[in-house]
């Protein structure tokens, strides 16, 4: 996945809450880099990540999360369907805490887009019909490439 400041994440898994598309659709994209994280502290990272499901998919509204690898500037991302921008918000408000015991403060950032659902902005941006000038947007998804296994 390319994002519109240039950086890049790929995709190494996904969570899933079973369940029909969200009446109200939310996109939620997360981005932080952890402190002292660094080499061989990212493999070590994405498999203790597994141990964090259980912080999101209990939270109403909840609906899917890709998490990507950390990008060129060590920031990770993850992008989200929520069902309504609301609980997306909250769910925002409550990962800021524990993001910040491990995180430079100052990288946590976030962006919902309401209405949004998480395949149309992945087609589109795999179609080229969202892509813009690169700009300092750092959640705005410009192009995603599946690669072969």
């Amino acid at each position: 996945m390319t994002f519109a400041d240039g950086t890049t994440g790929v995709v190494y898994r996904e969570t899933v809450m079973c369940g029909e598309s969200p009446p109200d659709p939310a996109v939620l994209v997360v981005s932080f880099r952890l402190r002292g994280v660094h080499g061989w502290g990212h493999p070590l990272f994405r498999a203790e990540s597994l141990l964090n499901t259980a912080l999101f998919a209990g939270f109403s509204g909840f609906v899917s999360k890709l998490w990507l690898t950390a990008d060129e500037e060590d920031r990770y991302r993850g992008f989200y369907q929520w069902d309504g921008a609301r609980s997306a918000e909250e769910y925002v408000r409550v990962l800021w805490w524990p993001l910040a015991l491990v995180s430079h403060r100052s990288s946590i950032r976030y962006c919902i887009l309401p209405g949004r659902l998480r395949d149309d902005v992945l087609e589109r941006a795999e179609s080229g019909e969202d892509t813009a000038q690169p700009d300092t947007a750092w959640w705005r998804l410009v192009r995603t490439e599946t690669k072969p296994r």
